[in-house]
């Protein structure tokens, strides 16, 4: 049976979605009603989540705040969200013991343990949760708040496992919260975009044929494949921003190459 109510709604949850426990259902009422009073809400594709099953869902991760604007629309949809955060989050007094209660997935980032909260995430999958990262693994370095070249764990999870590719664009949430700006933060409700958009078609790099006939088998998963697909999800989140900006995008930001070519510009500056 279809989901009688496929498209967003502002207040109330889509049927048919995760189940809640009570705790959960409580915290998730709280982030809601916080961003509620913070944001004017456009929203629009949420039929792109499954309901049921396991999903990873990636956004372009541009503000400090932004976490929350995904998290209160991806409630909205039906599922519970599960993110992949900096473990630090989790040792921050009171907060963190109660944001470890609700399911979500400390990384390390730079260490050894980050493969640890990969294998964690899969067994997300496996149990058929909804799983939500930021491909880049940090906000954005693009002046513009572009969406820049991913890292490849999102890719080696979507290979590894099989589980769809939701990209979910969000603009507006710099008017709510920006470090850049003094003050901060600022009250009132700012106008707010997200939408959902089609899994990411990543056939190629998933199966191949294996004799002509209609079987197909695991392809081995490389570096230039983790590469490729890493960039297609990049390149439909930059895609979807660019509609939701409704300006043409630039190619995707390499911070790495940008530093490289900063290094040598100063190495070539005359010296008095």
């Amino acid at each position: 049976m279809n989901d009688p109510r496929p498209a967003a709604q502002y207040t109330f949850r889509r049927p048919g979605g995760d189940p809640l426990s009570a705790f959960i259902q409580v915290c998730g009422n709280l982030v809601k009603g916080a961003m509620v009073t913070l944001s004017k809400r456009s929203w629009s594709g949420m039929e792109h989540i499954p309901l049921t099953g396991p999903v990873i869902l990636v956004w372009n991760h541009y503000s400090d705040i932004d976490p929350l604007v995904i998290a209160h629309y991806v409630w909205n949809s039906g599922r519970h969200p599960r993110f992949l955060l900096k473990d630090s989050i989790l040792r921050i007094p009171v907060a963190g013991p109660l944001v470890a209660r609700t399911g979500q997935i400390p990384v390390k980032r730079g260490s050894a343990e980050a493969a640890d909260a990969l294998r964690l995430l899969a067994d997300e999958l496996r149990a058929g949760h909804a799983v939500i990262l930021a491909p880049e693994g940090t906000v954005t370095k693009e002046p513009d708040h572009w969406p820049m070249r991913g890292k490849t764990g999102v890719a080696r999870i979507a290979l590894e496992t099989g589980a769809p590719v939701v990209p979910i664009v969000q603009w507006g949430a710099l008017g709510i919260h920006d470090r850049g700006r003094k003050p901060k933060f600022k009250l009132g409700r700012k106008p707010v975009t997200v939408k959902a958009l089609p899994a990411v078609d990543l056939d190629q790099w998933r199966t191949v044929p294996t004799d002509g006939s209609a079987s197909v088998a695991k392809p081995e998963i490389t570096r230039e494949s983790l590469a490729a697909v890493t960039d297609r999800i990049m390149e439909s989140l930059r895609e979807g921003l660019a509609e939701v900006r409704g300006e043409p995008a630039p190619p995707l930001f390499d911070p790495r190459k940008q530093r490289t070519e900063e290094q040598h510009s100063e190495e070539s500056e005359p010296t008095e």
